[in-house]
C-alpha cells in the first residue's frame, strides 16, 4: 500500500550554487603576494643592473673625451681595461705583450683585439703619431671589453 503522507516523497537531488569567484581564497592571496615581491624584486635588481651598465658607459666615454689626443685616448682605454682586468683575474694587471692581448680576447669568440687592433692597443700609447680613424674603430670593441669585464 503507498504512502501519501506529503514528507515522505522523493524529490530531485537540487546543486547548491557554484562559489562566487570573488574574494579569493586565501591561498590565492598568498600567491599574488608572493608573485607581487617575485616582480618588485626582479624589477629593482635589473634596474640596478642597468643604472651600474650606464654609469660604466658614462666612465668609459667619459676618460676618452677627456684625452686629448688619439695616443691619450689610448692610454686611457689601456688604463680602464687593466681596471676591468683586474676584477676578473687580480693578476691580469701585471700580463705584457701577447700575454695581455690573449686575455684581452680570452672568451670572445670572434677575438675583440686580435690583429692591429691589438696592437694598436698595446703600441698605441706609445706612438707620437697615432691614426685618430684607428683608434675610432677600436673603441667600440674596447668598451664592449670593458663593459662585459666590469658588468658581471
Amino acid at each position: 500500500m503507498p504512502h501519501s503522507d506529503p514528507a515522505l516523497v522523493l524529490r530531485d537531488i537540487h546543486q547548491p550554487p557554484a562559489p562566487p569567484w570573488w574574494p579569493p581564497a586565501p591561498g590565492w592571496w598568498i600567491v599574488a603576494a608572493l608573485l607581487l615581491l617575485v616582480s618588485v624584486v626582479a624589477a629593482g635588481i635589473a634596474w640596478r643592473r642597468q643604472h651600474r651598465r650606464r654609469a660604466l658607459q658614462r666612465l668609459f666615454d667619459d676618460s676618452v673625451r677627456a684625452a686629448a689626443t688619439p695616443a691619450a685616448q689610448l692610454a686611457a682605454v689601456s688604463e680602464l681595461l687593466r681596471r676591468a682586468a683586474r676584477r676578473r683575474d687580480p693578476r691580469a694587471d701585471t700580463l705584457q705583450g701577447e700575454d695581455w692581448l690573449q686575455f684581452l680576447d680570452q672568451g670572445s669568440n670572434p677575438p675583440l683585439l686580435a690583429g692591429d687592433a691589438g696592437r694598436l692597443l698595446l703600441e698605441g700609447g706609445f706612438r707620437r703619431d697615432v691614426d685618430a680613424g684607428a683608434v675610432a674603430d677600436l673603441l667600440p670593441r674596447a668598451r664592449a671589453r670593458f663593459l662585459d669585464w666590469m658588468a658581471r
